[in-house]
């Protein structure tokens, strides 16, 4: 129990320090107007209340990763625990800063933009791939696991359930920000805090050993799968996700200063830390063995997992709110999941938002295609959903690094976690089936020298081309 606690207050912690540390490198300006003024549009760019932006930020980038992701992490032992709060902290507040930060200082562009102003026109389309791929996995994500829990609740028809969900993320696509987001979010928001510490809460109160194996030096995963790299593959939207850069730019368009970046970015991602130490507490501690926990994962995915714990530890009526809990956090990204994929293909192609029929002429196809992609299976869904999420951190982590150098400011806060996910991400592609399927360690040693090559790279040209400019 008293590992569980620390883990929390140190990410609190983390907020106070480090993002602090964070806040003063890149130096906010509060005089300075925000996109939400200067910008306003009436349908994306509205000036809204910071306890509004904090609420719908947490909820966007919260979706069904602080979840599934630690339940799955939870098979590698205690080990998930220290990556949940060491990256939420030095890896994902920073990634989530500075994407939202880089977003308000640029009217609110969204991440292609943002990296293509950095690394170039090779680098904005790269990105604008990546970034439209994996808006819509995480869609189609966050339709299959929302209806299966729902299923599994309600016993509705699952493909039925796939119908509504897709209905109600083409309405929060189209419709202005603050018709439907702004509204149903604060309600969503009482769900997700109540299963937050429900959950937790009757873990403690009904006598479970708290983890009862904190022996992080050992691997406990049943296929003998390696924790480097896949822990910080499948841990992903707990501790860093490249699909909160998606996001950010949502609420950059809707926050009124610049002094409340620290806590609508940095805050809410070290809220979703605290949201992920949760669930993998409730896998190390709810199941007697990592075999039994294994096997209700394979059986019916994690969500299965999250209906057992939830009935068996706060009955069928708290279980049932528990359940729509977790049910808000993958619907709550997936909406905007496709949203934030509307306004990347209209800032690439140059169409103007204002009208429905432009917007209803990128929402029809995106939704079609989305649509499709749900009927695949879900876990080869979630592996290539996995490892582009994690790319994509990746390259607005050197994105930043960018940004800071050129501005002679301590660059290493990003440069350091982007070394590190350069390799981890390589090593992943290069030795899984749905990538290369190389040997594990030779993959292992190609991702560490690319990725040193990487960081050596960015220092000898970022030294020279901006030796001589001003902060």
């Amino acid at each position: 129990m008293w590992f569980f606690i620390v883990a929390v207050l140190l990410l609190i912690a983390g907020y106070f320090t480090y993002g602090k540390i964070v806040e003063r490198i890149f130096v906010i300006d509060e005089n300075r107007s925000t996109p939400a003024y200067t910008e306003q549009d009436g349908v994306d760019y509205i000036p809204m209340p910071t306890w509004k932006v904090f609420m719908i930020q947490l909820l966007d980038i919260a979706g069904i990763g602080p979840v599934f992701g630690p339940i799955l992490g939870a098979l590698y032992g205690p080990v998930a625990l220290l990556w949940i709060v060491i990256g939420s902290i030095f890896a994902g507040g920073v990634h989530d800063f500075l994407s939202g930060m880089l977003s308000i200082r640029d009217k609110g562009k969204n991440i292609p933009e943002i990296v293509g102003d950095a690394l170039g026109m090779p680098a904005r389309q790269v990105v604008r791939v990546f970034s439209i791929i994996l808006l819509v996995l995480v869609g189609v994500v966050f339709v299959l696991g929302p209806a299966k829990l729902l299923n599994e609740l309600t016993k509705i028809d699952l493909n039925l359930l796939i119908i509504i969900i897709f209905i109600y993320y083409f309405l929060a696509t189209i419709l202005p920000i603050d018709k439907i987001i702004g509204m149903v979010y604060p309600f969503f928001g009482v769900l997700l805090l109540f299963m937050t510490f429900g959950i937790i809460g009757a873990l403690f109160f009904r006598g479970y050993d708290i983890l009862p194996n904190l022996d992080f030096a050992v691997n406990t995963n049943p296929n003998g799968k390696p924790i480097w790299p896949l822990l910080f593959i499948t841990i992903s939207c707990g501790a860093l996700s490249g699909f909160h850069s998606t996001q950010s730019p949502l609420m950059a368009r809707c926050i009124k200063n610049e002094k409340r970046g620290r806590l609508v970015f940095y805050g809410a991602m070290l809220a979703e830390g605290i949201i992920a130490l949760i669930w993998a507490t409730v896998g190390l501690s709810f199941y007697k063995t990592p075999d039994a926990l294994n096997a209700v994962i394979t059986a019916q995915t994690p969500s299965g997992v999250v209906y057992q714990a939830s009935e068996s530890l706060m009955g069928k009526l708290g279980g049932f709110f528990a359940i729509l809990g977790v049910v808000v956090l993958p619907i709550t990204s997936g909406d905007t999941a496709f949203r934030s994929t509307r306004l990347i293909i209209a800032e690439a192609f140059k169409l103007n938002q204002r009208k429905i029929p432009k917007r209803l002429l990128i929402a029809v196809p995106l939704f079609i295609v989305g649509f499709l992609i749900s009927t695949q299976k879900f876990n080869v869904i979630w592996r290539y959903f996995g490892w582009a999420n994690q790319t994509l951190a990746t390259l607005v982590l050197w994105t930043g690094a960018i940004y800071l150098i050129r501005k002679k400011k301590f660059h290493w806060i990003a440069s350091l976690p982007a070394t590190f996910m350069t390799a981890t991400t390589l090593a992943f592609i290069l030795e899984e089936k749905i990538g290369f399927s190389l040997n594990p360690v030779l993959s292992g040693w190609i991702g560490v020298i690319l990725a040193l090559f990487a960081l050596i790279s960015f220092l000898i040209y970022n030294k020279f081309r901006y030796k001589d400019q001003r902060p």
